[in-house]
C-alpha cells in the first residue's frame, strides 16, 4: 500500500508542474476534502489523514505557477483556522501551513521565491539564507550498483542548477504568480532571455527586495508590492532589445521547483559530520563567527578531548564567573554563562513550539539525510551527541546554524533476492527504527519506509539497462517532498553505557550510546545460539544453558514510584532494545535474557541496568547491530538514559550561581536524536 501511495503522491505532483492550468482545481478539490474532514472530526473520527491533506496543499500551492483566486485562499484559510482546536501534532502542521498560506495570499509568489533561494544559496543583499543537503550513506551497504544508482540520480540535480537560468526562471515564476493575467509570459520570457548576467542580476535583486519587503509589510503591504511587481515587469519589457507586442495569449510558463544542492557522501567516521557542518558554513558565509580553534578543530578527524577556545591573553576572572572550568595541567578555561545556557533555553523553546517557518530559521540550514537501517542511527547518534558536548562547551555552530536530521531506510539488495527463510528476519531486524518511525506516523510508512525497496530495485534496473528515463526522478522528487514537508520530530531515545574491561589500565572503562539496541553475549557460550534444533537442547544439561549474570535494575512503576531490583539469570545472551514512549507509555528499555532452554528466557523494563558476567567470563558487546561497534573482554555493562550535556552544563552553573533557570525543570534531560517526520508521533 505505501509504494502504491507514495506512487500516486508521486503523478500528482507531476501533474502539477507540467499541467499548471490544473492547479486551481486540484486546490479546490483539496478544500473540500479538508472541509469533509473537519465534519469527521467534529463527529470524534480518525484525524490521520488531515495531516497528507495539509502537506499536499501546501505543496501544491507551493508550486502552482497560477494565480490563485482570494475567494479560494479565504475557504483555505477558513480550513485552517477550525483545524488550530486539534492536538498536536495537527495543530502544528495545520499553524505551519496556515502562515505559509497567509504569506502566499498577500505577497503572490513569495513561497516558491524563498524556497529556492534558501535551498540554491543564491547570493543576495537581502535574504540571507543558506541550506544544504547532506545525503550521508553507509558505505558497507552503498557499494557497486547501489552507489552508481544514487549518483546517476543526484547527477540530475548538478545538470539543472545553472544560477543565470535559476534566476531567470525566478523572475519568470515571481511575475507571473503575482500579477497573474496582466503579465504576458511569451513577451516576459523573451525579454528575460536578451539580458545578460549583469542586467539579469540587477533585476534580480529588485525582485528579492520586493518580496521581502512584502513579507515584513503582511496584508497592509499587499497593494505595494503588486505595483512593485508592476514597475519591475514594466522595466524588464522596456529594457530587453526586442519587444514581442502579445495578443490575447495568457498561457501560465510551468517553472518547476528545482533540486536543491545534495552531496552524497560515504560516511565511514562519525567525527566527519562537524567538519563537514564547519566546511559549510564557512564556505558559503565567510564572514561566519568561527573562533581561529574552530577552524583548526573543523580540519582535524578526530577531536583530542582538549578546548582552547579562549585566547590565551584573556584576563582570568574570579572562581564564581568560572564554575564550568575546565582543569588540566595546570590551565583553565572560562566559558560564558551565555553560552553555557543557549542549549538549554532553544530546548525550552522547542519543546513549546513543535513548528518552524522559514523566517524564525537560523541563517544556515543544514539538512542531514542518513540512507541505511539502525546501524547508521547509531553512528547518527554518537556524532549528534559528540556536537551536542562541543557546543555545550563552546557555542559555534547551532549558534546560526539549524541541524535538521532525516532518515531514508534502504537494505542490502542481495539478501531481499533469497528464498531462504531466515533471511527477512534478518533485514527486518535491522530496521527496527524504521518500522517504529512507520507505526508513529502514517506519511512517512508510505512515502519513505517503501523506499527501502525501491532505491535497491532501482539500482537491478540501472545494471539491467531496463530502466525508464523518467524512473530516476522519483527518488529524488520523493526526497525533496520529504525534506520540505517533514517537519515534525520524533525524538528517538538514547542511552548511555559504560562498559568495564578486565583489564587494570586506566582505558578499561570505556563510554559508547546506543539508540536502537545492546547485544552482550556471553563469549564462553557464545556458541550455543548456533544450533536450535529440539535434540539438541534435551542432550544438554542446566550447567550448559549459558552463564550466571549479576543483574541489577530499577523498575519503575505508573505512581512513579522505583524499586531496585536484583536478578540472577543463566543466559548466553542479554540483548537490551529501546522500547520508545508510543508502545509503553514512556520511554525505556527492553531487557531479553536469552537461554538455549526457552523455559529459562526472561524479560524485563526498566530505564537503568548493570549487567556483570560471573564466574570470570566475559561479555562481547555490541552496539546497534553494528559490527564495527563492538568490544570484547567486557566484564560489566552500566545502561541508563543519555544525558543532555547542555543540561549537565546548566545543573553545574546553577549549583554554582545558587538558582535556577526558569521553567528548566520541566525540560525534558535526556537527549534524543530528533528525526524529522511529518506528523511526528501522533496521540
Amino acid at each position: 500500500m505505501g509504494d502504491r501511495t507514495g506512487m500516486l503522491r508521486w503523478n500528482l505532483f507531476k501533474k502539477v508542474q507540467t499541467h499548471p492550468s490544473c492547479t486551481v482545481m486540484l486546490v479546490k478539490k483539496l478544500v473540500k476534502q479538508l472541509q469533509k474532514g473537519i465534519v469527521k472530526l467534529e463527529l470524534l473520527e480518525s484525524a490521520v489523514r488531515i495531516i497528507p491533506l495539509l502537506h499536499t496543499l501546501y505543496y501544491v500551492v507551493l508550486q502552482s505557477p497560477a494565480l490563485i483566486t482570494p475567494k479560494l485562499y479565504q475557504a483555505m484559510y477558513a480550513c485552517l483556522m477550525r483545524l488550530l482546536v486539534l492536538p498536536l501534532p495537527y495543530s502544528a502542521v495545520a499553524l505551519s501551513t496556515l502562515k505559509h498560506i497567509k504569506m502566499e495570499m498577500f505577497t503572490p509568489g513569495s513561497l516558491f521565491h524563498r524556497r529556492v533561494i534558501a535551498e540554491q544559496s543564491l547570493k543576495n543583499d537581502h535574504l540571507k539564507l543558506y541550506e544544504r543537503v547532506f545525503l550521508l550513506a553507509d558505505p558497507e551497504l552503498f557499494s557497486g550498483p547501489l552507489e552508481a544508482t544514487v549518483k546517476a540520480d543526484l547527477e540530475v540535480c548538478s545538470s539543472l542548477r545553472d544560477p543565470l537560468v535559476l534566476k531567470r526562471n525566478l523572475l519568470l515564476r515571481l511575475l507571473q504568480s503575482g500579477l497573474g493575467s496582466y503579465c504576458h509570459s511569451p513577451t516576459l520570457q523573451q525579454s528575460l532571455e536578451c539580458f545578460g548576467d549583469q542586467c539579469l542580476e540587477s533585476f534580480f535583486q529588485e525582485t528579492v527586495a520586493a518580496v521581502e519587503e512584502g513579507v515584513m509589510m503582511g496584508p497592509e503591504g499587499w497593494r505595494h508590492y503588486i505595483d512593485e511587481l508592476k514597475r519591475i515587469y514594466a522595466n524588464i519589457l522596456s529594457a530587453s532589445d526586442e519587444i514581442y507586442l502579445g495578443d490575447e495569449d495568457h498561457t501560465v510558463y510551468p517553472v518547476s521547483l528545482p533540486y536543491p544542492e545534495i552531496d552524497l557522501i560515504l560516511w565511514n567516521n562519525e567525527d566527519d559530520l562537524w567538519s563537514i557542518l564547519t566546511n559549510f558554513t564557512l564556505t558559503s558565509s565567510p564572514s561566519f563567527d568561527l573562533d581561529e580553534t574552530s577552524r583548526r578543530e573543523s580540519r582535524r578527524s578526530k577531536d583530542s578531548g582538549i578546548d582552547l577556545k579562549e585566547s590565551d591573553c584573556d584576563p582570568p576572572q574570579s572562581p564564581m564567573h568560572s564554575s564550568g572550568a575546565l582543569r588540566r595541567r595546570r590551565a583553565y578555561k572560562n566559558t560564558k554563562s551565555s553560552n553555557q545556557l543557549s542549549l538549554v533555553n532553544d530546548k525550552m523553546r522547542s519543546s513549546t513550539s513543535n513548528f518552524s517557518s522559514l523566517g524564525a530559521q537560523r541563517s544556515h540550514t543544514a539538512r542531514i539525510v542518513v540512507m541505511g537501517d539502525d546501524r547508521i542511527l547509531g553512528k547518527l547518534a554518537c556524532a549528534y551527541r559528540s556536537i551536542q558536548e562541543k557546543e555545550s562547551k563552546h557555542r559555534m555552530l547551532t549558534k546560526k546554524m539549524n541541524l535538521q536530521f532525516y532518515y531514508i531506510p534502504v537494505t542490502d539488495a542481495e539478501p531481499s533476492l533469497s528464498h531462504q527463510p531466515n533471511t527477512p528476519v534478518k533485514d527486518d531486524a535491522r530496521m527496527s527504527l524504521a518500522s517504529f518511525l512507520g507505526k508513529v506516523d502514517s506519511g512517512y510508512d508510505e512515502n519513505i519506509n517503501s523506499l527501502k525497496t525501491i532505491i535497491p530495485k532501482l539500482a537491478r534496473m540501472e545494471v539491467n539497462h531496463n530502466r525508464p528515463s523518467e524512473q530516476n526522478l522519483f527518488f529524488l522528487d520523493t526526497l525533496c517532498y520529504y525534506l520540505r514537508c517533514g517537519m515534525q520530530k520524533v525524538n528517538l531515545p538514547m542511552y548511555k553505557v559504560v562498559m568495564t574491561r578486565c583489564s587494570t589500565e586506566a582505558s578499561s572503562m570505556i563510554e559508547e550510546v546506543f539508540v536502537s539496541s545492546l547485544v552482550a553475549d556471553v563469549a564462553a557460550f557464545k556458541h550455543l545460539t548456533l544450533s536450535t534444533s529440539a535434540a539438541s537442547r534435551r542432550k544438554r544439561t542446566v550447567d550448559c544453558y549459558g552463564g550466571l549474570m549479576s543483574v541489577s535494575y530499577r523498575q519503575t512503576f505508573l505512581s512513579k514510584r522505583e524499586v531496585f531490583k536484583g536478578v540472577c539469570p543463566m543466559a548466553c545472551s542479554a540483548v537490551i532494545t529501546s522500547e520508545p514512549s508510543v508502545a509503553h507509555g514512556e520511554d525505556c528499555l527492553g531487557v531479553r535474557f536469552n537461554s538455549v532452554n526457552p523455559e529459562e528466557n526472561t524479560k524485563i523494563f526498566t530505564k537503568t541496568i548493570s549487567i556483570k558476567a560471573m564466574e570470570n567470563r566475559t561479555l562481547d558487546v555490541c552496539l546497534d547491530k553494528d559490527s564495527r561497534r563492538t568490544y570484547s573482554d567486557i566484564q560489566r555493562i552500566e545502561v541508563f538514559p543519555c544525558e543532555d550535556p547542555g543540561c549537565i552544563i546548566q545543573s553545574r552553573f546553577s549549583l554554582s550561581m545558587n538558582k535556577e533557570l526558569p521553567l528548566s525543570k520541566y525540560v525534558d534531560k535526556v537527549l534524543s536524536l530528533p528525526i524529522n517526520t511529518f506528523c511526528g508521533i501522533a496521540s
